[in-house]
């Protein structure tokens, strides 16, 4: 299993959510997710609503377009982004395997 899939312009990323971070960032992987932090609080859905936010800034889409699909009350969490325009800049370990 993989840490992200990528079919028909449509990107689901698995990730880990560590909230209350002194800042938004790429963290590594935990286990099989890649690890992300967020610096606002998981108090009244704050931490997804960041999540959505910056995530949509890296890869260059609206907000509309990327969905939690899973994970809502949670650290482990499954994103779904559609057509991406850009993929973010990973550590190289952590790069995606396609281009866009």
């Amino acid at each position: 299993m993989s840490w992200h899939t990528y079919k028909h312009g449509v990107l689901t990323l698995n990730l880990h959510v560590q909230p209350k971070a002194s800042k938004n960032e790429w963290s590594g992987l935990y286990g099989e997710r890649l690890k992300l932090r967020i610096k606002a609080p998981p108090i009244d859905g704050k931490a997804n609503q960041q999540l959505i936010k910056f995530i949509a800034e890296e890869f260059a889409v609206s907000k509309t377009a990327c969905s939690l699909v899973s994970g809502e009350s949670g650290r482990e969490k499954r994103v779904v982004i559609i057509s991406p325009q850009r993929l973010p800049p990973l550590p190289e370990p952590l790069r995606f395997e396609f281009s866009l």
